[in-house]
């Protein structure tokens, strides 16, 4: 086993991966990181948390419409695949977002 001190969103993690998987592991922590900064940057979710959740519902969602020939994606080109994971950002951060006191 190899560990690896790396950085996500400027906190440090030392993860642990199989000797010789180094180069992968860093490619998803670049990855990850680069997916919650520009959630982070577009100011709509607050917390590391919720970027956290956020980041990680828009990967597996490309995951899944990848790996399932058979899924409910599977139909759909990338960009449609993208559309989709937008719209999910869209109601996500509408559901996250503090309402007004209407009274």
């Amino acid at each position: 086993m190899s560990q690896l001190d790396v950085s996500i969103m400027g906190q440090n993690y030392k993860l642990s991966c199989k000797a010789g998987e180094e180069a992968e592991l860093q490619q998803a922590v670049r990855h990850l990181d680069e997916r919650m900064g520009v959630i982070r940057d577009a100011g709509k979710v607050k917390g590391n948390d919720r970027i956290a959740v956020i980041a990680a519902l828009g990967i597996a969602a490309e995951l899944l419409a990848m790996k399932s020939p058979q899924g409910p994606l599977s139909d759909l080109t990338m960009a449609q695949v993208q559309e989709k994971i937008h719209a999910m950002h869209s109601v996500l951060d509408s559901a996250l977002t503090p309402q007004e006191n209407l009274f």
